[in-house]
């Protein structure tokens, strides 16, 4: 699972630098059989998961002991914490990177404990709880190991790669694929700590993650953005990239960010690729061994996206039912996006989540997304959101909630009307002075419908 840490890499004093701190893979290694030797025998441990050498330490640790870890969002509120710790029965552990273990002959064990087979759980994410408690999302190693495979050939990712990011580690983008991606590839990765444009500009990588907040930042700092020119592939993903970002990124470094999809119980599964056509507004096609397809109604160019492969996971911890549910009668993942794909070429296109950003207005199914993205190409823009509100004669009207400066609703209605199909225009704009998000940058819709984020600009 974790090639790198068979040695050969072990004299790069600085293979690891996260939020300023270096080491090596020989002490990581160390530090993480220290960790399997504390866990070895629980059901599955937790760990506060800040952007630390002790959060990497503690990944790596619970692969060698066969433990399953799951880490702690650092801003959990008491009542989220106790949740996933009853939830998922695990031992809340400390750790400290400085205590070493040298554990058994290889890196294969931690201390004597038996590793975890492929089809063991690895890890237990959870869920947002948008929908309810936040459920576990058991992933196997089976399933990580298919995954960054599959992702290395798309990104011609190598040992030679410095990967760079400041994502968080307890989600898939930032701990699966920025901390065991790398350590699978043997690449040498530095967490910026936070990720704001100069650190990811004085990091010097070769490949850069990020998600759309993080590179409309970098692209609004030209200096920064321009450092990042030296770069072989610059990533985003957990929402869309607006079509303006993309095209800034693509003036200032000379390269076109490749877009990719997935969620926490699929893992990614389609991307665009290194060296490929990348177009805007697109995530590629279907990696190797994932198959997609679209449920669309008759006549429909959209519908929900669902899937099949070896990276899903094996189902909600202790939620039978729930884990059904996700399935088509025929086992198909049912992922709730909307997406649309090109018959030409296989490239997918998401619009959005079923449950918020299908809009049903007039008798026409209208994706958000790509209201949206109209009215991000607007100068006076700077963000955009964009939902369905319940209308007595239309069914849904569309309503756009943006951050903009100097200029009208009507005005941006009328833009709408002139760019895309007269019946996608906004029937309503708000103005706001921010549009809510998550950690990972996804926009919190339902919080501007219940107007619970803070003030309206005025």
């Amino acid at each position: 699972m974790l090639t790198a840490l068979d040695g050969v890499y072990g004299d790069r004093k600085d293979a690891l630098s996260v939020a300023g701190r270096t080491a090596s893979y020989e002490e990581l290694l160390g530090a993480a059989r220290a960790v399997a030797a504390d866990v070895a025998g629980a059901p599955a441990f937790a760990v506060t998961a800040t952007a630390s050498l002790e959060t990497v330490a503690a990944a790596v640790g619970g692969l060698l002991a066969g433990v399953p870890f799951v880490p702690l969002p650092p801003d959990a509120g008491p009542a989220e914490r106790e949740h996933i710790l009853r939830d998922s029965g695990a031992v809340l552990t400390d750790v400290d990177f400085d205590r070493r273990s040298s554990g058994s002959a290889g890196p294969g064990a931690g201390a004597g404990a038996p590793g975890a087979a492929p089809e063991d759980p690895a890890l237990v994410l959870y869920t947002s709880g948008t929908t309810g408690a936040p459920k576990g999302v058991v992933l196997t190693g089976a399933a990580i190991a298919a995954d960054l495979d599959a992702l290395a050939e798309a990104w011609q990712w190598s040992a030679e790669d410095t990967l760079v990011h400041g994502l968080p580690l307890f989600h898939v983008h930032g701990l699966v694929l920025g901390v065991l991606g790398a350590l699978r590839r043997g690449s040498r990765l530095v967490h910026t700590g936070r990720p704001t444009p100069q650190a990811y500009a004085e990091a010097g990588g070769s490949l850069y993650f990020g998600v759309p907040t993080v590179w409309s930042r970098i692209a609004a700092d030209a200096p920064a953005a321009e450092a990042l020119g030296g770069a072989r592939l610059l990533v985003s993903g957990s929402a869309a990239l607006p079509a303006p970002v993309f095209r800034d990124l693509e003036r200032l470094t000379g390269l076109r960010p490749v877009e990719r999809y997935g969620m926490t119980e699929t893992l990614i599964t389609v991307s665009g690729r290194a060296g490929g056509e990348v177009r805007p507004g697109t995530v590629g096609t279907p990696l190797p061994g994932i198959r997609t397809r679209i449920a669309a109604e008759p006549g429909a160019e959209i519908g929900e996206l669902q899937l099949t492969g070896p990276t899903l996971f094996s189902g909600y911890l202790g939620r039978p039912e729930a884990t059904a549910a996700a399935y088509t009668q025929d086992g198909w993942f049912r992922t709730g996006d909307i997406a649309a794909v090109d018959p030409a070429d296989g490239v997918h296109r998401i619009v959005g989540r079923a449950s918020i950003d299908m809009i049903k207005s007039g008798g026409y199914r209208i994706g958000a997304g790509e209201i949206e993205n109209a009215l991000l190409d607007h100068p006076r823009v700077s963000e955009a959101a964009v939902v369905g509100v319940p209308d007595a004669d239309l069914g849904q009207r569309i309503v756009a909630f943006v951050v903009a400066e100097g200029v009208t609703g009507a005005e941006l209605t009328e833009f709408v009307a002139a760019h895309l199909s007269v019946h996608k225009r906004p029937r309503e704009v708000r103005f706001v002075a921010a549009v809510p998000r998550n950690a990972m940058g996804k926009p919190q819709k339902k919080l501007l419908l219940t107007g619970e984020f803070g003030p309206q600009a005025g």
